[in-house]
């Protein structure tokens, strides 16, 4: 297995999930995704516009610019080129788009052993869980709860809302070394 793609919504215990794998898996594994994409963004972007935009305030609807976009197939490029020259990347991403999304992931990732992973949470847990966090603006999470899995297709499902990160991760963990 080189890559593990986590897909959920804001809030939905992917970063939980990831940490937990890097903790259960033999091999050392990157834990790389949008958090880590967005935050190396030059603050400029983060305001909407040509950058990404309903990150820091706003209804919790993420609106992304043509810039973004240019700048996230890279980031999905240059990961997956780090899969390519040897690191286990567990990818911890929020699919905008969808399906589309994944289709990008798929394409950039072509010819690697990848595990989908779709990271449900029911969106009223989610919200309780971005609502706690209090680095997320109100609504994100129960925006993206479903709507990022629209489309898309997985190996593999998870339920935060049902199960504990570790008890995913473990879940997880014995698929990917079958």
């Amino acid at each position: 297995m080189h890559v593990i793609v986590l897909n959920g919504g804001s809030s939905s215990g992917k970063s939980s999930i990831a940490r937990r794998l890097q903790e259960l898996l033999p091999e050392p594994w990157l834990h790389l995704g949008a958090d880590t994409m967005v935050g190396a963004l030059p603050p400029r972007l983060l305001g909407g516009g040509e950058g990404i935009g309903g990150l820091e305030g706003g209804d919790g609807t993420v609106a992304v610019g043509p810039v973004f976009a240019r700048l996230d197939a890279a980031w999905t490029l240059g990961v997956a080129a780090m899969a390519r020259a040897g690191a286990r990347i567990v990818v911890d991403e929020v699919f905008l788009g969808g399906a589309a999304s994944q289709q990008r992931w798929r394409a950039a990732l072509e010819g690697l052993d990848v595990l989908w992973v779709g990271v449900h949470c029911d969106p009223a847990v989610a919200a309780a869980r971005e609502a706690a966090r209090g680095d997320r603006v109100a609504g994100m999470a129960s925006a993206q709860a479903r709507s990022v899995h629209e489309g898309v297709s997985y190996d593999l499902l998870v339920d935060t809302s049902r199960s504990s990160s570790a008890d995913c991760a473990r879940i997880i963990a014995e698929r990917a070394a079958s």
